[in-house]
């Protein structure tokens, strides 16, 4: 049997299954890993008891004779997520040791679920994931504690705002995290860290309990090791919530099932047969890095010899996704951050003179440099005078945004594919003093964000160029909308071919 750390969710439940190893066995070994690779900046807090405790009720679960396919198998959350047992922050002074009443409703279903209302997929939290300030941020150099490290090249970012998600899973500290997607936010750092990361359609996976951003774009999905673990995680999180007024009234789906289920007219050898892939001419722009061009073509080229078929298409708005994005999303933020005023919860100055210096006071205190710069650009846009010129614009082409994407699906494919990023990870701190080039390479991943459409980050190589530094590079694939299970399928026959998804870190 492989070490511990080195198997992935799929990998670890079968173990479980045939009383191979025990879930406190798998809970200590991670723990240990987690606590030798704490200069990564990963965790913003590991409950280590607890953790022992849920992985001790997993056992008992099992010898119970409940057969679970997640049960025992260990996790972490982003801490955009509440929880009940541990303190949440958001990556943000303003929540400083705050402590939530009830668990997130993703954080409820992975884990021991709801007496008596939710059931429980039985997974052991480790503890809570570092992430970019109120999850805004490529890079994961925004949030307020510390930054993490891309444990690929220590020197560089490892994406955001999902960075401590993806680099523990990336590292082998965990199997599997959770991490929110906004604008790329889980998809750009699994492209970065080598990992796989799967943005469910808006609406899939119930925000209740999932700190706001952007309330119209948040969705949350797992990040794992490979496409087979992805969907084993997101048909546990998946489903309608009542308390959540953007759920979708479905079902949870096995996506797992569906991930396996055959193409009709597909052999062993071409799985993918009769699967049309769509490649925007807009997603390969000259200004696209040589590496992270040989490598995504390398992965369609794999796509092909599966039996996919590739064929250009356009999404003529793509360059509007940013412009589109910057607004509708600080927006978006301005009106839900305005929450945090130091009244009911989190920091409050100690110092003020009255209510309005409180405000003032607690906020700039509390509040990160990039998130007071998108409260102001958000206020700005809302503000009289300018909602019709930049909010109501912004509305109305993200509409056309998301109509280029269905004339597409309607005639000429059934999923589209290109880079998640124009580049590779980039050196900490590039950029630092311009948040603009940061802006920029969202370019790829805001369209499907904008749209609310499915998308997920596949590793297809690695950048070859010394610019590059042999740092990861993922295939991004997106669906219609609900198409989750054939993009899990598309990704599952691309891993079942290659390595990609199965290479580690140096030292780790």
């Amino acid at each position: 049997m492989k070490a511990l750390h080195e198997m992935g969710v799929a990998e670890l439940s079968h173990a479980l299954a045939a009383s191979q190893v025990s879930s406190t066995e798998i809970t200590q070994h991670l723990l240990a890993r987690v606590t030798q690779h704490e200069a990564l900046g990963c965790f913003l807090h590991v409950d280590a008891d607890g953790a022992l405790q849920a992985a001790q009720a997993a056992d008992a679960r099992r010898a119970a004779g409940d057969t679970g396919a997640l049960i025992g198998v260990p996790l972490a959350h982003k801490d955009i997520f509440v929880t009940r047992d541990m303190p949440t922050t958001a990556g943000s002074k303003m929540l400083t040791g705050y402590r939530s009443p009830f668990d997130a409703t993703v954080v409820a279903r992975l884990g021991a679920g709801e007496a008596g209302t939710l059931p429980g997929a039985g997974m052991v939290s480790l503890g809570k994931l570092n992430c970019d300030e109120f999850a805004m941020g490529s890079g994961n150099e925004n949030s307020a504690y510390h930054p993490v490290h891309n444990p690929w090249d220590r020197s560089r970012v490892p994406g955001g705002s999902s960075g401590g998600s993806a680099a523990a899973v990336a590292a082998r500290l965990l199997p599997a995290a959770t991490g929110t997607d906004t604008g790329g936010s889980i998809r750009q750092p699994a492209s970065f860290t080598g990992i796989t990361g799967i943005k469910p359609t808006y609406g899939v996976c119930s925000r209740y309990g999932m700190i706001a951003f952007a309330s119209s774009l948040d969705q949350a999905g797992p990040m794992a090791r490979s496409a087979e673990d992805c969907a084993l995680l997101l048909s546990a999180m998946s489903g309608f919530d009542e308390r959540d007024a953007t759920s979708v009234q479905q079902p949870p789906q096995d996506f797992h099932a569906q991930m396996l289920s055959a193409r009709a007219g597909a052999s062993a050898a071409q799985p993918l047969k009769g699967l049309r892939i769509g490649l925007p001419v807009e997603f390969f722009p000259a200004a696209l890095a040589a590496d992270v061009n040989g490598a995504v073509r390398a992965g369609l080229a794999e796509l092909e010899k599966l039996g996919a078929t590739l064929v250009d298409v356009s999404l003529p708005r793509t360059e509007l996704a940013i412009p589109v994005y910057y607004i509708i999303a600080p927006a978006e933020a301005s009106s839900n951050l305005s929450r945090f005023d130091g009244v009911k919860f989190g920091h409050r100055a100690a110092q003020y003179d009255d209510l309005l210096d409180m405000y003032k006071k607690t906020r700039a205190e509390g509040f990160g440099a990039e998130v007071k710069r998108r409260i102001m650009i958000g206020a700005y846009v809302l503000s009289h005078g300018y909602y019709d010129a930049y909010y109501l614009q912004a509305q109305k082409l993200r509409r056309m945004i998301a109509d280029d994407f269905q004339r597409c699906f309607a005639t000429q494919c059934d999923l589209i594919a290109g880079p998640v990023a124009p580049t590779v990870a980039w050196k900490a701190g590039e950029g630092a003093d311009d948040p603009v080039k940061a802006y920029l390479a969202d370019i790829f991943t805001l369209p499907g964000s904008l749209a609310g459409l499915p998308g997920m980050s596949v590793p297809v190589g690695f950048a070859a160029s010394k610019e590059g530094g042999g740092m990861p590079v993922g295939l991004q694939l997106l669906g219609n909308y609900f198409q989750e299970g054939q993009l899990l399928h598309a990704a599952h026959a691309l891993q079942q071919a290659t390595d990609w998804h199965q290479k580690t870190p140096a030292g780790f």
